[in-house]
């Protein structure tokens, strides 16, 4: 049985309303891959209801990001949620979302000016807002993000803490392909070439918990070691950080717990990913 798709705000609204036991929920933008049914699956074994939004939220794209090329496909989503026996879509349009006259934003100071803020201006406003849009619209019992957006999951923890809201938000672990690859949508943009490339990714965080495991806790070294590697095989280097996970801001010194970060363009798509460091 397929899930219902809902494109009203008012009967999402509605539907959430009238159900008895938990909501579980799975923000997406679509062209769902494992990372996000792993996500589902979680939500599933939660929750009584569950509900997936498929939105590609254009406040979060900036003036030459991937908005009009970001791929859609919504047909097969529907099939891969219908085998997971998802209950609900909610699949809106923008302007059901984004009406005009449309002026309300909400922001999360400090975390937002890090990492993927400083070089997407106003990715984060956009996300903070079209998820305290989404919370209000499904008014669920948990939310489940994945942790390769970790600076985003960090961001809307605080938002949801400092917010009230009483939806807990829980991270789930990065899933990745079997050579090593972080899952993502945009993955579909690299060619049989650039996807080899794309693997100097996690080997250079492994290289980081190699480095940590065999002594060496400078961030400097750490950062320059892996950005050779990186750039071994023609990728360019948005950023490399360490960073405390909790604050998200750079440290010197690795400890564990912490979480080392990155974001590489191959060829123009943007790619990130991050470990925690162990023992």
């Amino acid at each position: 049985m397929k899930p219902v798709i809902v494109r009203s705000i008012a009967e999402m609204q509605k539907i959430s309303r009238q159900q008895i036991g938990k909501i579980g929920f799975v923000p997406t933008m679509g062209y769902l891959h494992d990372g996000h049914l792993s996500l589902v699956k979680e939500a599933k074994k939660r929750s009584d209801i569950v509900v997936v939004s498929i939105y590609v939220n254009p406040a979060q794209f900036g003036p030459s990001e991937d908005l009009s090329n970001y791929p859609r496909d919504l047909n097969r989503d529907v099939d891969l949620l219908a085998d997971l026996r998802v209950n609900y879509i909610f699949f809106p349009s923008n302007e059901e979302m984004y009406p005009d006259n449309y002026k309300t934003w909400v922001s999360v100071e400090d975390l937002t000016d890090v990492l993927c803020g400083k070089s997407r201006p106003n990715h984060f406003r956009g996300v903070t807002t079209i998820v305290t849009k989404l919370m209000n619209i499904v008014n669920p019992d948990f939310m489940f993000m994945g942790e390769k957006d970790f600076q985003q999951l960090a961001v809307l923890k605080q938002m949801g803490n400092d917010l009230n809201f009483p939806t807990e938000i829980i991270g789930c672990p990065l899933i990745r392909e079997e050579d090593g690859l972080a899952m993502s949508s945009r993955n579909k943009y690299l060619s049989e070439e650039q996807h080899k490339q794309a693997l100097a990714l996690n080997k250079s965080l492994i290289l980081a918990q190699k480095l940590f495991s065999s002594g060496i806790d400078n961030s400097e070294i750490i950062i320059e070691r892996m950005r050779k590697l990186i750039e071994h095989t023609d990728g360019k280097i948005d950023y490399i950080e360490i960073v405390d996970p909790d604050s998200l801001q750079s440290i010197d010194k690795l400890f564990k717990g912490c979480r080392v970060l990155l974001a590489v363009y191959i060829g123009k798509t943007r790619l990130i990913d991050n470990i925690e460091i162990t023992d």
